[in-house]
């Protein structure tokens, strides 16, 4: 069970928000300037991003909609 299941409404900054409707499918984390990346971390702590390794090594996030 993730947290998102638990809980209504997960808190999430202005600057969240924005990256999160900018992730509409798979992309490679590296593509993301490194500030970018940081607020992705965020949201990865929050299970509203996941990252996977693909088979090649390379990271790519995804977004966990219900």
């Amino acid at each position: 069970m993730r947290i998102i299941d638990i809980v209504d409404e997960i808190y999430m900054t202005n600057e969240e928000k924005a990256l999160l409707e900018t992730i509409d499918s798979v992309r490679p984390l590296g593509s993301f300037p490194e500030r970018e990346q940081t607020i992705i971390n965020n949201l990865i702590r929050k299970s509203i991003i996941s990252k996977v390794q693909t088979q090649s090594g390379t990271i790519v996030v995804i977004r966990n909609d219900n």
